[in-house]
């Protein structure tokens, strides 16, 4: 299953928290989850510093755990908000009963 994750801020942490050497290790196990196929895709928003991730993973708690390797979320500096996903239905309107 397709899992969105979406960083939500999490009250009262300190920009001074992400440290160089903490986003540096948080960058190092972003690269090995992609590299496992946990986490398919990462990106940035354009109108604010927040990750949005793709995850591939058999619930929502699996997605979870899987973002718990993350020393950003493990150290609880951010959250993220899991959206599961399905496959768009809307093409067997085209096609009606083939």
């Amino acid at each position: 299953m397709k899992i969105l994750a979406l960083e939500r801020p999490v009250p009262d942490v300190a920009d001074e928290a992400f440290t160089p050497d903490l986003l540096r290790e948080e960058a190092s196990r972003a690269w090995d989850l992609h590299q496992s196929g946990k986490l398919r895709e990462l990106y940035f928003r354009a109108d604010r510093t927040e990750a949005v991730l793709v995850l591939e993973a058999e619930d929502l708690s699996s997605a979870r755990r899987v973002l718990e390797q993350l020393p950003l979320v493990s150290r609880r500096l951010i959250d993220f908000e899991l959206v599961p996903l399905v496959a768009y239905p809307g093409f067997a309107r085209l096609f009606g009963d083939r």
